[in-house]
């Protein structure tokens, strides 16, 4: 084999094909699509439009198709942004044409590779350019649909309102919150996470071009979480957040808390609902109190993480041990688990308090959300002690699709 050219990412032709030419017959039998008449290069022309990775990297990454969609259960990444959509289009052509480029730019990042450019030097960069040779960074990409999705002021615009998820409900006002609504809901979403910011950025940068003219973002959050190997990461009130997901770490616990149930509409098999909020922490007056009014408002001990009367985080929780407000003991109190995927975020300083804009972006997933994350939602509202250092200001929920397989592309069972 002849030494590869600068620039040039896969071997040239050995026995007259190559790798390129590999991944698009895997794609061709993965699919099933019959060759028949129309001939083998017209079959490979069909799946260039979808596996077209000449600028690809040797990075194994988070795989982009499967049984279900990565960003879910997938080892938590250390920066998260998440954006909110509002559709610009009552034309269901136009969405498709949307989620075909989105699938399209999904499958290229999340395995290395970018979108390749024209042969005209006189128009404008298919790719912005700036994750060029970062890898991937285990950058996923995860999409949901929120209920205006599927009807906004009454209207059945894309024709799939019969398919709407049985517990896609709108999340009633819960008291303590201060919700501003341009932090709040939309008609899709998508949570871009990777261990490089600059590549999540990329992700996310990209997706939002691609849909001008057919999408506009109705909100961008960017989050951050980093723990020591094997730990549980902390909030930014010092504390571990996410320890009850070991509850559920299993194939069969996962079944009950995340994946959607057998009665839901077949586009959601194997999908799940993400449960998204917004929440300011006040940093100034948390970091006046002592340290026994901080662990008392969650009911465990900072360092360690253990819960009162235990020594160890993982211990089993005895809610009785607790303050009756604590966070813990109220979350426990429900008897509901769900699958807990947060970030911290900063935003700057408030020009008019000059305090820390700063907080948690709370992502959850969950089955059934209006059994799992809506009455612990009432429940916190109420009698939180948590609720004296912490403001919800922001809202959402969306329903997740399952995974993808080759040659599918984002909402095709939805929208078939």
């Amino acid at each position: 084999m002849r030494d590869k050219k600068e620039g040039q990412t896969e071997p040239l032709k050995k026995d007259g094909m190559t790798r390129r030419e590999m991944l698009k017959l895997s794609a061709v039998a993965g699919t099933g699509i019959a060759i028949g008449a129309t001939g083998f290069g017209s079959i490979l022309s069909v799946v260039d439009q979808v596996l077209d990775k000449d600028t690809a990297q040797a990075d194994d990454g988070v795989p982009f198709y499967g049984k279900t969609q990565a960003g879910i259960i997938t080892e938590q990444q250390t920066y998260c942004y998440l954006a909110s959509f509002d559709l610009e289009t009552e034309n269901k052509t136009d969405v498709i044409a949307l989620f075909k480029t989105w699938t399209r730019f999904a499958d290229l990042t999340t395995s290395g590779g970018a979108l390749a450019d024209a042969d005209n030097d006189m128009l404008p960069p298919n790719d912005t350019g700036e994750a060029e040779g970062l890898g991937t960074g285990n950058l996923t990409v995860t999409i949901g649909y929120g209920a205006s999705f599927f009807e906004k002021n009454g209207k059945d615009r894309f024709g799939v309102k019969a398919k709407m998820p049985r517990h896609l409900v709108a999340v009633p006002h819960m008291a303590h919150d201060s919700l501003n609504a341009a932090y709040c809901d939309g008609d899709i979403c998508l949570q871009v996470c990777a261990d490089d910011q600059q590549v999540a950025f990329h992700g996310i940068r990209n997706f939002i071009r691609l849909a001008t003219g057919t999408a506009a973002v109705r909100w961008l959050e960017e989050g951050f979480i980093r723990s020591a190997d094997g730990e549980t990461p902390r909030n930014l009130f010092g504390f571990k957040d996410g320890t009850a997901n070991t509850d559920h770490a299993s194939k069969q616990g996962f079944a009950d808390v995340v994946w959607s149930a057998t009665d839901e509409p077949t586009w959601m098999k194997n999908g799940s609902y993400l449960g998204y909020r917004k929440i300011q922490m006040l940093l100034e007056v948390w970091d006046r109190s002592s340290l026994m009014d901080q662990e008392d408002t969650f009911g465990r001990h900072k360092k360690t993480g253990a819960p009162y009367g235990k020594k160890k985080e993982f211990d089993k929780v005895n809610p009785a041990k607790m303050p009756t407000d604590a966070h813990v003991r109220l979350a426990k109190d429900t008897k509901q688990q769900m699958h807990r995927r947060a970030y911290s975020y900063t935003s700057g300083v408030d020009a008019k308090t000059g305090r820390l804009e700063a907080g948690l972006l709370f992502i959850c997933f969950t089955q059934n959300p209006e059994t799992q994350y809506l009455p612990m939602l009432r429940i916190m509202g109420k009698m939180d002690k948590l609720n004296e250092y912490t403001v919800p200001i922001g809202n959402a929920l969306f329903a997740c699709q399952g995974g993808l397989q080759v040659g599918e592309y984002f909402g095709q069972k939805l929208l078939m």
